[in-house]
């Protein structure tokens, strides 16, 4: 369910120039807005809590799961380069899982390391705050590359479906309309959030066993309709 060339390019399709720089932009803005939280407020755990929930885990997390989800596979869909890797001898679904498995480690690596190192600036891990979002944005961002991929393979405008979808039901819906944060991935992770702090300012609107089972059958639906979608996608010479 992995094959070595598909990751390589799949990598270097992501990690160009100017990805690389909208991967970078929004961690490097959480450091910066923390740092001088930091500097200004001092330490304070209920601050903590609401700058990672508020920015890294609904704002910074989905977004980079659509540069990362889309991207893996997207922009080979969108100029006929996939053409190129479908008629390879490989499986679809290997296809799939590979790109999948890219786009998850380049979302955690851009996500919950800088969220870790967030949580540390604002209090030191104080209450295992740092940890806990730092696990939620591993964990969210599993799910949002599993989503985003399937939507570049589903539509060539992915990326506006997925920016409509992390900006207005995950940062704005999902944090204010109280039914919808229940279909929430933000509302899912925090759930684990929840679990490992010890510090009341972290609350979710799911519990722990809802949020993990939504997070597995969310992540594996995606996965399974993006390989069975990928597989009747036609080259040139088969229309």
């Amino acid at each position: 369910m992995y094959h070595p060339t598909v990751a390589r390019l799949t990598y270097r399709g992501l990690l160009g120039r100017r990805r690389a720089m909208l991967l970078l932009a929004l961690p490097l803005l959480l450091l910066i807005i923390v740092s001088a939280v930091r500097a200004l407020a001092g330490q304070d755990d209920n601050t903590t809590a609401n700058l990672l929930q508020g920015f890294a885990l609904s704002a910074m997390v989905p977004l980079i799961g659509v540069i990362a989800g889309t991207g893996a596979i997207g922009p080979e869909i969108d100029d006929g380069a996939i053409v190129y890797l479908l008629a390879k001898p490989i499986k679809r679904s290997t296809i799939v899982a590979t790109k999948l498995l890219v786009a998850i480690g380049v979302s955690v690596a851009f996500c919950a390391i800088p969220t870790l190192v967030a949580g540390f600036v604002l209090n030191g891990n104080g209450q295992h705050l740092a940890v806990a979002f730092a696990v939620a944005a591993a964990v969210a961002s599993v799910a949002y590359s599993a989503i985003f991929l399937m939507l570049g393979v589903l539509t060539r405008h992915a990326v506006v479906v997925g920016l409509v979808y992390a900006l207005v039901w995950e940062g704005v819906i999902g944090n204010v309309v109280p039914g919808a944060r229940t279909l929430s991935v933000q509302q899912w992770s925090l759930s684990i959030a929840q679990r490992l702090s010890v510090d009341s300012a972290v609350t979710a609107d799911v519990s722990l066993t809802t949020g993990v089972v939504l997070l597995v059958l969310v992540t594996a639906a995606a996965t399974w309709f993006a390989a069975r979608k990928l597989r009747t996608l036609k080259l040139a010479g088969e229309e």
